[in-house]
């Protein structure tokens, strides 16, 4: 069964003119030390039969940075992403974010699994602004090709 995220790919132009995306490095211990290809953008779960992506992307960006985007704020659909069993539904907005006023919710998960024991982790416990090419490396294996999409929104050129 395929499962359905939506998130937000936040953009701006770099002190060199060049664009970068704001990325997402995942709480608890299993990410705990990992970097190349462990963080992502803002994004989560839903149920396209109840829920618009655009509002989950919106929800989970907020939910993820502890900011909520301004609703009069346009959001430009990017392509679907397929990755694993899952179809990511990925917006593109220009905007900034401090990374250092991140305030992510909590989640509650079983560590170390089948233990029994539950712990309550961040659900993102940094955020970074990254040049495009730097992104590619960084980001899930799934979502890798997200900077050639927004290259081609933001540079005018063809992706990839």
């Amino acid at each position: 069964m395929v499962t359905h995220s939506a998130g937000i790919v936040l953009w701006r132009s770099g002190d060199d003119g060049e664009p970068e995306i704001l990325l997402v490095h995942p709480g608890g211990p299993f990410w705990s030390g990992k970097v190349e290809h462990a963080w992502s953008i803002p994004k989560g779960e839903f149920d396209p039969v109840l829920e618009d992506a655009e509002e989950c992307a919106r929800r989970e960006f907020a939910e993820e940075l502890g900011t909520a985007l301004p609703t009069a704020v346009d959001l430009v659909p990017l392509a679907v992403v397929k990755a694993s069993g899952k179809h990511i539904h990925p917006f593109l907005v220009a905007g900034d974010f401090d990374p250092s006023d991140l305030v992510s919710n909590t989640t509650e998960i079983e560590w170390p699994p089948r233990s029994g024991r539950r712990l309550t982790i961040p659900e993102v416990d940094a955020a970074a602004w990254v040049l495009l090419a730097e992104a590619e490396h960084l980001l899930h294996k799934g979502q890798a090709g997200l900077p050639a999409l927004v290259r081609f929104e933001v540079g005018g050129g063809r992706p990839g």
